[in-house]
């Protein structure tokens, strides 16, 4: 994390709620980013030890849902049920 972008990322992640339009559409007007490009940004903040230290708590909360995700999706493979996300 070494960018003013970087911190406002993070910190419109950490507050997206109090914006008066969808996530997505202030992800567009705060950055002018795809959803999916802000979520790839986001996304490697959480391997980085200056994010941890500038949002300790969001980046901690965020990893352990990412987490979640992995073991949900290797669940899924493992039980042979059909990835919902594949379609």
């Amino acid at each position: 994390m070494t960018d003013e972008r970087d911190r406002r990322l993070l910190d419109f992640e950490a507050a997206w709620w109090k914006y008066a339009a969808s996530k997505d559409e202030g992800i567009r007007e705060q950055f002018g980013l795809s959803s999916t490009r802000y979520y790839q940004a986001l996304n490697a903040l959480l391997d980085d030890p200056e994010a941890l230290a500038y949002a300790p708590g969001l980046i901690r909360r965020l990893r352990r849902e990412r987490e979640r995700r992995q073991r949900e999706r290797s669940a899924r493979r493992l039980t042979g049920r059909p990835d919902p996300a594949a379609r």
